[in-house]
C-alpha cells in the first residue's frame, strides 16, 4: 500500500498527472502507469529508478567500495606519503583520518538516492536550477575525465612492464615518443579499449564485476605483501623504517596540508554518489555499506600498500611508489603475471565505477535527447586521455599537493551547497517531476539558481585562492599563494570550501525564503 506524500510549503501550481508516490519506508517515486517525464530535460539515464529496481544490497555497496579503494591510485596515495617522509603509522594514519571525514558528507548526499532514485545531475538540480546543474556536473564530469586518464596511464604501464616480461627487452626498450617507448603508448591504447568494451555493457555488467574483483584484488595485495616481506628477511624491516619527520612540529606541518588531499581523494565520490545509492534497496544498504566499505577498506589497503614500500626501501634502499614498479620486481614469471592482473582489474573497478558512471550522467545531463549513458561513458573516455594524465601522475608533490588539494577544495565547494539545499532548506524533500521541467520550483530564474553559483564563487575563491607551492617542490602555483593574504588557509581547501558555501547558501535561500513569505 502506498500513501501521497504532505505538499511542501507553498509549491508552484504543477500539471495534471505530475504526483508522486512515497512508499511505507520513505522510498518516493513516480506514480506506476503514469506517463513519465518528458522533453529537453529528461531521458531514459535521468529518470528515477523505479523502486522495484532498487536493488543494490549492503554488500553490493560494501564490495563497490572494496573495488574502488583497492585500486593503483589508493596505493599510490598512501606509498606517496612514505615517500614525503611519513613511517608508516603516520601515514595509516592520516588516510584513515581524511576517509571518516569523507564518509560524511558521502551518507549526506548519498542518501537522496535510495529515497529518490535519481543520479547526481538531477539532485543537483534541486540548488543550482535544472540549467544550472550543468555547471557542477561539468566540474565533476572535468574532475572524472582527468581520474580516467591516470587510471587508465596506470593500467597501461602494468600492460607495458607484463608484456616485456614476456617478450623481452625488444618491448621495453622500443623507439621513444614523447618520453615513452611506443609499445607504452600502445599498452595505453589496449587498456582503454579494453575499459571501453566493459563499459558499452552498462551498470548491471557493473555491479557484477564488482562483486568479483573486490575479492580478486584484496588476495593479490596481500600476496605481494608476502613477497616484499620474505624479500626483506620478515615483518621487522618493513615496520622499522623510521619517519624522516618524527612526532612533532615537522610532522603536523606535513600531516594536516596532506590531510585535505586525502579528502579531496574521494570528494568526487561525496558528490555523485546518488549516481549509485540510486539502485540501494534501502536507505540501511547504502549507510552500512558505505561504512564498513570506505574507510575499513581505505585504512586497511593503505597499511598493506605502505607496508609493501616501506619493504621496498629496506630491499631497494630507496621507495618505489608505482605498485607496477614494484611487481615488476618479482623474479617469478607466474608471480610477475599475477601481480600485474591484479593491478589490471583493479584499475578497471575503480576506473569503471568511479570516472566513467559520473561523467556519463553529466554529460548526458547536458544534451538528454542526444548523449545516452553510453555516448557519454565514450566522450569522457576520449577526454580522458587529451588532458595529459602521465603528466599528473608524474610525481607524488604534483600528484597530491597540486591534483588532488585543487581537485578537493572545488568539489568540497559544491558538496556545501548540496547538503545545505537537501538537509537545511528542504529536510530531505524533492518533488520529482518538477525536477524536469520549466517553471517548477527548481527553475528559479531562467534554470539558474544564482544563490547557489554565488555561494560556490564565495567558496571556490577562498578554498583555492591560498594554493601555493611550497620551496623546493613541484607546483604551478606561486609560493605566496594565488592570492597572498589567503595563504594560511591553502593548506584547509576542501574543509574551507565546503563550510564557506554551506553557510552562504543557507543564509541566501533563507533570504529568499523570508523575502517570499513577506510579499505573501
Amino acid at each position: 500500500m502506498t500513501a501521497s506524500a504532505p505538499p511542501p510549503p507553498p509549491p508552484p501550481p504543477s500539471p495534471a498527472g505530475s504526483a508522486q508516490t512515497t512508499h511505507p519506508d520513505g522510498r518516493v517515486e513516480l506514480p506506476v502507469g503514469a506517463a513519465a517525464p518528458t522533453g529537453r530535460y529528461a531521458n531514459e539515464d535521468l529518470l528515477p529508478v523505479p523502486v522495484a529496481r532498487r536493488t543494490w544490497n549492503t554488500y553490493n555497496f560494501a564490495a563497490l567500495w572494496v573495488g574502488m579503494a583497492h585500486n593503483a591510485a589508493t596505493w599510490t596515495l598512501a606509498s606517496g606519503l612514505i615517500q614525503l617522509g611519513m613511517d608508516w603509522k603516520q601515514a595509516v594514519l592520516t588516510i584513515a583520518v581524511a576517509n571518516v571525514i569523507v564518509l560524511v558528507p558521502m551518507l549526506l548526499t548519498g542518501h537522496a538516492g535510495p529515497r529518490y532514485g535519481i543520479p547526481f545531475p538531477v539532485f543537483a538540480r534541486a540548488s543550482f536550477g535544472i540549467r544550472g546543474a550543468n555547471f557542477p556536473a561539468l566540474i565533476r564530469a572535468a574532475v572524472a575525465c582527468a581520474w580516467f586518464g591516470i587510471q587508465t596511464w596506470i593500467g597501461g604501464a602494468a600492460i607495458f612492464l607484463l608484456a616485456g616480461n614476456m617478450l623481452g627487452d625488444w618491448w621495453t626498450g622500443a623507439a621513444s615518443f614523447g618520453g615513452y617507448p611506443w609499445t607504452h603508448w600502445l599498452s595505453f591504447a589496449l587498456f582503454w579499449a579494453l575499459q571501453i568494451a566493459i563499459i558499452v555493457r552498462g551498470m548491471e555488467t557493473l555491479r557484477r564485476f564488482e562483486n568479483w574483483a573486490a575479492p580478486f584484488v584484496v588476495v593479490g595485495a596481500v600476496a605481494l605483501l608476502i613477497w616484499i616481506s620474505n624479500k626483506a628477511g620478515g615483518f621487522g624491516p618493513l615496520l622499522d623504517q623510521p619517519s624522516e619527520l618524527g612526532w612533532d612540529g615537522d610532522f603536523w606541518s606535513v600531516f594536516f596540508p596532506a590531510l585535505m588531499p586525502m579528502i579531496g581523494f574521494w570528494s568526487t565520490l561525496s558528490l555523485n554518489i546518488p549516481d549509485f545509492t540510486r539502485y540501494g534497496a534501502n536507505q540501511r544498504s547504502q549507510f552500512w555499506g558505505q561504512s564498513l566499505g570506505l574507510p575499513t577498506t581505505m585504512t586497511l589497503f593503505t597499511l598493506l600498500s605502505v607496508l609493501v614500500t616501506s619493504g621496498t626501501q629496506a630491499v631497494y634502499g630507496a621507495p618505489i611508489w608505482q605498485p607496477e614498479q614494484v611487481a615488476a620486481k618479482i623474479d617469478n614469471w607466474a608471480g610477475v603475471l599475477f601481480a600485474l592482473i591484479t593491478i589490471l582489474v583493479a584499475t578497471v573497478s575503480v576506473n569503471i565505477a568511479a570516472n566513467v558512471v559520473s561523467p556519463a550522467f553529466d554529460l548526458s545531463h547536458m544534451a538528454p535527447g542526444k548523449i545516452t549513458f553510453r555516448v557519454g561513458a565514450v566522450i569522457a573516455a576520449v577526454v580522458g586521455v587529451a588532458i595529459f594524465p602521465w603528466r599528473l601522475y608524474s610525481s607524488p608533490d604534483v600528484y597530491i599537493f597540486t591534483w588532488l588539494d585543487t581537485v578537493g577544495a572545488l568539489l568540497g565547494t559544491v558538496a556545501g551547497i548540496l547538503i545545505a539545499d537537501y538537509w537545511i532548506i528542504r529536510r530531505a524533500f524533492l518533488h520529482l517531476p518538477d525536477l524536469y521541467r520549466e517553471g517548477g520550483r527548481y527553475w528559479y530564474s531562467g534554470g539558474w539558481n544564482w544563490r547557489a553559483l554565488a555561494a560556490f564563487a564565495a567558496g571556490g575563491v577562498l578554498a583555492i585562492g591560498g594554493a601555493h607551492t611550497d620551496p623546493g617542490t613541484a607546483g604551478p602555483f606561486p609560493a605566496d599563494g594565488l592570492i597572498p593574504f589567503l595563504k594560511p588557509l591553502g593548506d584547509y581547501g576542501w574543509a574551507v570550501g565546503l563550510g564557506t558555501s554551506l553557510v552562504l547558501y543557507t543564509l541566501l535561500m533563507l533570504g529568499r525564503r523570508e523575502k517570499t513569505a513577506s510579499r505573501a
